[in-house]
């Protein structure tokens, strides 16, 4: 049975498996049964307090089992999740409540300060809601469940009607709020379930911050939709405690950013532990990387010592995310993105004359299916810019091999065009990262007065190496062409990133804007 809409699709699973753990968080074990009856509870006190059909519900929240609960409960009651960054500082939360147009806020305890003055300064938020008892004057999930029982005259709500608006990075301006109903994210939970052929005998670790769509859709709402058990972890450091949860959970799908792939590729554990690392993992049965690409050796690394399948997949917010997947029983090829998730779903690459393109030609990437959003809120002028004809544009350069496997090769907007030559960014620093000495690298392209624009590289080397800049280039000079080769190299201790793990180019090519 397909649900029409996320609440559903919960209350399908609680009657399927009500005493299954659906959450666990530490020692803390919620059951679907639990978690169904709490979610209705919890929707019919906002019910009351006048959060209904369409209402947006912001979540300023951490991983922690209230942000799941917090989630279908707003869904239940027919209002609409709109997750922020918990590391935002207020003017950011601000912008994106203003934007949302928010009605409530639900948070913690460490945030109620800013919680206050963002209700003084936001016009339309009228309601915070804590995770937990923090003020007499402040309701909390806890008071609000006790107070209401589970309700059946909660709204009705359709397929179509919006579930969460998702705000983007925001690597041009602010950030964009992408709205996904709930067949967007029911039909790419289901295709990813579909993909890795998960059941409820499953369990997956939720390492990766909630507010997040590739975490939202595949360590939550996948999970959910097969009845299997989410391990919900606040944080990944320190990692031998992940490892622990890991053995004690008996985790089979580990869920996680290329970094933290870097980090399992090499790390040394403890002598407490006192098991090699390769027994630890092994209730491991699949790996899946999304969020930022995977270098080649990472992939080769990290399968090689620990032998589990790595998927690397690509997504992005306005496609709920998941677009594509290695296949779990096919080839999966270093360096690709795999193909398509499922049948629902059709790709395309195009010229930039809207024509499609053969194998092994670099074009823009297209989607079109069930997962691609109806648009960005209140901005017409953005939608009309990706959603043509049906198609989302994604603004990734990418091209098809002969076998339907794709391969991103940089975004459009990174694109260097060396003396009308086009230089993809991603091609640069796969080979940057095969330098056994470097740790991470990432290529923009900076103005030049000869050549209108040339690569430079920021690179950080592995701890205890070094190398001067000729060594770099006389290195890259060996692999690529001599118009691909970084006219700069500059040597960091760390590079900008999101909260995913994605490198920050903007924010590198910003500083070099200001240097002129």
């Amino acid at each position: 049975m397909i649900p029409k809409n996320l609440g559903e699709l919960l209350q399908i699973n609680a009657e399927k498996f009500p005493l299954r753990c659906a959450v666990v968080f530490g020692q803390k074990k919620i059951s679907y049964k639990e978690l169904d009856t709490l979610t209705g509870s919890i929707a019919a006190g906002f019910s009351k307090l006048g959060i209904g059909k369409n209402d947006k519900v912001a979540l300023f929240l951490d991983n922690c089992p209230e942000f799941i609960i917090s989630y279908f409960s707003i869904l239940k009651a027919g209002a609409i999740v709109v997750p922020i960054n918990y590391m935002f500082k207020i003017e950011e939360t601000k912008f994106i409540l203003q934007d949302s147009e928010a009605a409530c806020l639900i948070t913690s305890r460490p945030y109620v300060s800013m919680a206050e003055e963002l209700l003084l300064r936001v016009d339309g938020l009228k309601h915070i809601i804590t995770t937990a008892k923090a003020k007499n004057e402040i309701p909390d999930l806890n008071t609000i469940k006790k107070e209401n029982p589970a309700s059946k005259d909660l709204p009705s709500v359709d397929p179509s009607d919006p579930a969460v608006i998702l705000y983007t990075s925001g690597t041009t301006g602010h950030p964009k709020g992408a709205i996904l109903s709930h067949y967007n994210l029911i039909s790419n939970a289901f295709d990813c379930g579909n993909a890795i052929k998960a059941t409820h005998k499953n369990t997956v670790i939720c390492l990766l911050p909630l507010f997040h769509s590739f975490a939202a859709t595949v360590c939550m709402n996948l999970p959910l939709s097969v009845g299997a058990k989410i391990v919900l972890m606040k944080s990944v450091k320190p990692f031998k405690r992940v490892i622990r949860a890991i053995r004690r959970n008996r985790v089979s799908i580990f869920v996680g950013i290329p970094s933290m792939y870097n980090i399992l590729k090499e790390i040394k554990l403890p002598k407490i532990l006192h098991t090699p690392l390769i027994k630890l993992f092994n209730p491991v049965k699949i790996c899946i990387s999304g969020a930022a690409a995977l270098p080649v050796e990472t992939f080769t690394a990290f399968e090689k010592r620990l032998r589990v399948p790595l998927l690397e997949g690509y997504g992005l917010t306005e496609a709920s995310p998941v677009v594509s997947l290695n296949p779990l029983n096919g080839r999966r090829k270093a360096g690709s993105i795999g193909i398509v998730l499922s049948k629902n779903i059709e790709l395309k690459i195009i010229d930039e004359h809207d024509n499609p393109l053969e194998p092994e030609q670099v074009g823009e990437l297209l989607v079109k299916g069930p997962n691609v959003m109806s648009g960005y809120y209140k901005n017409a002028e953005a939608s009309n810019e990706v959603l043509k004809n049906g198609w989302l544009y994604t603004g990734d350069m990418a091209k098809f091999d002969c076998d339907g496997y794709i391969y991103i090769v940089g975004r459009k907007k990174e694109m260097v065009n060396v003396r009308g030559l086009n230089v993809y960014p991603r091609e640069i620093e796969e080979v940057l990262y095969q330098n056994p000495k470097i740790k991470e690298a990432a290529v923009v392209g900076i103005p030049d007065i000869h050549k209108g624009e040339v690569p430079k590289a920021f690179v950080v080397m592995k701890e205890g190496e070094s190398a001067a800049e000729h060594e770099i280039i006389h290195y890259l000079r060996e692999r690529l062409a001599a118009y691909k080769i970084p006219k700069y190299i500059e040597f960091r201790q760390y590079l900008p990133k999101n909260t995913t793990g994605k490198i920050l180019k903007r924010i590198l090519q910003d500083e070099e804007r200001n240097k002129k």
